[in-house]
């Protein structure tokens, strides 16, 4: 325990007083004991608020969809899990045999939740303002990306203020189908654009997505390529 506590703290600047917590905060699903579902959710709520937070201060400029979107970039399952693979992250985190054969230590969703349990954890023994020093250096390529690249809308986001613009109904989504273990998804899902009625399919390990990807179908449809 003190090897993983040492490692955490190498990565966070911080130091568990409680143990059990942290076991908790790197424990999967599939490990069949106390997971860490539950600090995930708390750490998703966090890392939102503070990120929030931090871009309304860093970037006056920006209006509220400017900052969403930079939020979204930030906080999105792709970014998280990048920072956790950065920091080898997935090397500490307990899962079933399954999940682990599979290569679940190196699966984005995976790695992205165990990054936010961690900082619901932290959240819990320490407050925000111990979380909010943590995230400013756990983030800082990505802070620094931010301010000099344009943060540009999702396929979704595109997509519906084109049918917008020309007057249409919004893009309805709804999922085909799910296959795979619980830890191992594969979602399909169809956009379908009113009135024609043209569908797109789009495939993903979440909802999410397979919804984006559907979006980025449908653009590409209209030659719309700037995503």
């Amino acid at each position: 325990m003190d090897s993983l506590k040492n490692r955490i703290k190498s990565i966070f600047n911080y130091e568990f007083r409680d143990t059990k917590l942290l076991q908790q905060a790197i424990t999967h699903r599939s490990a069949n004991v106390a997971d860490n579902e539950r600090l995930e959710f708390l750490g998703d709520s966090v890392l939102g608020m503070l990120m929030a937070v931090e871009l309304y201060h860093k970037f006056p400029d920006f209006k509220e969809g400017e900052l969403t979107r930079s939020r979204s970039r930030l906080v999105r399952k792709e970014t998280l899990a990048e920072i956790a693979r950065r920091n080898n992250i997935g090397s500490l985190i307990v899962m079933g045999d399954g999940a682990s054969k599979s290569g679940g230590a190196d699966r984005s969703s995976i790695l992205a939740d165990a990054l936010e349990s961690i900082i619901g954890a932290i959240y819990l023994e320490a407050g925000l303002d111990e979380v909010q020093i943590i995230l400013k250096e756990l983030f800082l390529p990505e802070w620094e990306n931010l301010g000099f690249t344009q943060v540009k809308k999702d396929p979704k986001t595109q997509l519906q203020e084109q049918m917008q613009k020309i007057g249409n109904p919004l893009p309805k989504y709804s999922v085909e189908k799910s296959i795979g273990e619980p830890h191992d998804k594969k979602f399909t899902v169809l956009c379908t654009l009113d009135p024609s009625g043209e569908k797109f399919e789009g495939q993903g390990t979440s909802r999410q997505k397979a919804e984006q990807n559907a979006a980025a179908c449908a653009l590409n449809s209209m030659e719309i390529t700037d995503f």
